[in-house]
């Protein structure tokens, strides 16, 4: 049984009354496991019947799916594809909530380490423009690293404080995601550390940095924008009376229905100075209602629906005429890659989001796609871009069976042999799959394949 603090159990009684005994109960049950197939990779449908892996849907994620203790899906290679992400049920709520469009200008203002922007993601299709934000920077690196290997090519991912993206992003965003740093208590029985964390003074820091981060938000949306708040904390302090607080700051917000699903439960009115009934359309989870950990969440609008803000654009400013060698590597792509959005940085080749605004003086770590360096008299595709391709994308593949020992060594960086898989043996690049799940790249010479796999992305021995 975990240690939980006195002043929070004592809280949680009064907030749950005869519920109480069965929400402490829950900290002895077994958690919830999940995973969520990335649409940018792989058909939901065709994976749910042939994943190697036990699986339940999950009810409020049509790409969410449960499974089973004894799986191990973040061992497996499709995890090293991008093929799926993974990412606790009740946690898949927020960007579903907010749906994503095609063509839509989306924010996920904390988004570290990736769960909500890549699903986020996966529902734009490519379209539009994604902004993945996280202020700590070794956070930032791995939410970097999370949007490559699920294959994001319409992303930026910034390293910075909410009020300085405000100068940058004003009343631009169509959806906002705010998944703001909080006390963690439904983490409790997930993540120790959050106990030990824990305590009165903390929750009250936390409330006063939600309340900036969610007032900054605000004014980044346009006016009809959608905009989730979530934590994952049960105190009222981080829930309820922040977004009481955002009602009370910007007026023109309201709250929207959320649809209701089996285990949620209405957020609590009475626990804020106003009482507005409205808040009872937010939405609480708790680990002995549902299978999930402990969240709360609320979706709010802006105004009324208006046409886009849009900013100066970056790219989009004509044909460009390109590198020799960069155009001799794209005659093996397939797909459509929109030269007029290329931008040549010394020997890098980047693929920019149409409709960026000038980000002169923001700290970033990815803005676009990294298609690859230009060397001497050579082109260098990019780990990102490689994961950005399905299998009909590129024309020289190497396609691995999941059973073939040559995937585990190609993810542990080894040179292979390939002459049974390639049949006109021409020299050059070549995609390396699984399944027909790309993962990386590999030159071929001879019927040996050098190993292009990023270094920092590969198995250990």
């Amino acid at each position: 049984m975990i240690n939980l603090p006195a002043a929070f159990t004592e809280r949680m009684k009064q907030m749950l009354g005869r519920e109480y005994d069965a929400f402490i109960a829950s900290y002895d049950k077994e958690r919830s496991q999940g995973l969520r197939v990335n649409g940018l990779k792989a058909d939901l449908a065709e994976f749910a019947k042939t994943a190697p892996f036990s699986l339940n849907p999950v009810a409020w994620a049509a790409e969410g799916f449960a499974y089973g203790a004894e799986d191990r899906p973040g061992r497996h290679p499709y995890h090293d594809a991008g093929v799926y992400y993974i990412q606790e049920p009740s946690a898949m709520i927020a960007a579903s909530l907010l749906n994503p469009q095609p063509g839509e200008m989306i924010l996920d203002l904390c988004a570290a380490p990736g769960g909500k922007s890549t699903q986020a993601a996966a529902r734009l299709s490519g379209e539009g423009l994604l902004v993945s934000n996280e202020i700590h920077p070794a956070r930032a690196k791995i939410l970097s690293q999370n949007i490559e290997r699920m294959g994001i090519r319409n992303a930026v991912v910034t390293n910075e404080d909410s009020g300085r993206l405000t100068k940058y992003f004003p009343a631009f965003f169509d959806g906002i995601i705010v998944d703001a740093p909080c006390s963690g208590e439904g983490m409790f029985r997930k993540d120790e550390t959050a106990v030990t964390e824990w305590s009165p003074e903390n929750v009250r820091r936390c409330a006063g940095r939600q309340q900036e981060i969610l007032e900054n938000a605000a004014m980044m949306l346009k006016p009809g924008g959608r905009l989730v708040y979530s934590t994952c904390t049960f105190d009222p302090k981080e829930n309820e009376q922040v977004i009481e607080h955002l009602l009370k700051t910007y007026p023109e917000f309201r709250i929207l229905k959320i649809a209701p699903y089996e285990g949620f439960v209405q957020g609590m009115p009475e626990v804020t100075e106003s009482r507005d009934p409205s808040l009872a359309d937010t939405v609480r989870i708790f680990p002995h209602k549902m299978k999930g950990e402990g969240h709360y969440l609320a979706l709010v609008q802006k105004g009324e629906p208006c046409d886009r803000v849009k900013g100066e654009l970056t790219g989009g400013k004509g044909k460009k005429k390109l590198p020799e060698e960069l155009e001799e590597f794209l005659n093996d792509v397939k797909k459509e890659i929109r030269t007029d959005l290329l931008d040549i940085h010394g020997e890098r080749v980047y693929v920019m989001p149409a409709g960026l605004p000038n980000l002169k003086g923001l700290r970033f770590l990815r803005t676009g796609l990294l298609l690859g360096e230009l060397k001497k008299k050579r082109f260098e595709p990019s780990q990102a871009f490689a994961m950005t391709l399905k299998k009909d994308d590129y024309e020289k593949i190497v396609d691995l069976p999941l059973e073939d020992d040559r995937v585990s060594r190609y993810l542990k960086g080894e040179t292979l042999d390939v002459d049974d898989l390639v049949e006109t043996k021409a020299k050059g690049w070549y995609l390396v799959c699984v399944d027909g799940y790309p993962l990386g790249w590999g030159k071929l010479a001879n019927g040996t394949l050098k190993n292009k796999y990023l270094p920092g992305w590969r198995l250990n021995s």
